[in-house]
């Protein structure tokens, strides 16, 4: 009798996998007008009153806390976690003119799909330093456009996107630590460009980028002391009040203390990073 042949296992067909749906704008639309609804849902007038004596714009506002929008942002994040999606939701809540519903559309964002055209588009309508501030930290801070515009916008004219590039220029010093920094040191130049700008909401982001500056390193601590220095000798009150600020805040111990123990810690995670590994015994 002939060897049977092996029996060939039959394999089940490759099934090509399901692609991601694209987000529909009915979708889109329908989540961003129900967080519109929950909005004016909780709208207080007695908050918009409160909020109008710390100089934010009352145009549009509906007086709803910021603990509030992080929970309906949080709610949203939960349900639907397609970035595509929220980037959808947000520039549908940007579009409606809403106040607090600007500042949930930069928590709920994505910021990997932010592009130069949106943060664009977006600082043309910020109307209030909170909202500026929010659509820095919530947002662009993390875009791919972060250090782009952090070099552009302090030369900019208008009041908020000369604000937002020195408010991301503080937060790149606090959020990037891969940065050098050679790369900070070559922008502390464009906020002593805009120092003698006497508009509030201008040289307290001066001197929150050179606060922020040189709180990272020792060397950027030197940097931005000298930069102080220097606008100490000029004429406008708003330089000397910069340098003032930024003067008092770096020379403070307590403060060198925390940034002497910031760096030493950072040196230690590195030596322990480079540290090689003891092998095994076979």
């Amino acid at each position: 009798m002939p060897p049977r042949r092996p029996r060939v296992p039959t394999l089940a067909p490759t099934l090509a996998p399901t692609p991601t749906p694209t987000p529909t704008p009915t979708l889109a639309r329908r989540l961003g007008d129900d967080l519109l609804a929950a909005l004016r849902a909780q709208a207080n007038p007695d908050n918009v009153a409160g909020m109008a004596r710390y100089g934010i714009s009352t145009v549009g506002t509906l007086g709803v806390t910021v603990a509030s929008l992080r929970a309906l942002a949080k709610g949203l994040r939960r349900e639907h976690r397609d970035p595509a999606l929220r980037h959808h939701v947000a520039e549908r809540l940007w579009r409606s003119g809403v106040h607090e519903a600007r500042v949930l559309a930069t928590i709920v964002d994505a910021p990997p799909l932010v592009d130069r055209a949106q943060a664009e588009r977006w600082i043309r309508d910020v109307d209030s330093w909170d909202v500026c501030d929010g659509l820095c930290n919530n947002l662009l801070d993390a875009s791919p456009v972060a250090w782009e515009l952090a070099r552009d916008w302090p030369a900019r004219e208008e009041t908020f996107a000369r604000r937002a590039g020195l408010v991301l220029l503080a937060t790149r010093a606090t959020h990037d630590r891969s940065a050098t920094d050679a790369r900070f040191i070559e922008l502390l130049p464009a906020c002593e460009a805009v120092a003698d700008d006497e508009r509030s909401l201008v040289k307290k982001a001066v001197s929150w980028a050179l606060r922020g500056v040189g709180k990272r390193s020792q060397g950027l601590r030197r940097a931005a002391l000298a930069s102080a220095a220097r606008l100490a000798g000029r004429e406008s009150r708003s330089a000397r009040w910069i340098a003032s600020d930024v003067t008092r805040e770096l020379t403070k111990p307590e403060g060198v203390a925390r940034l002497v123990a910031r760096v030493a810690r950072a040196k230690a995670r590195v030596k322990t990073r480079r540290r090689p590994r003891t092998p095994r015994a076979p």
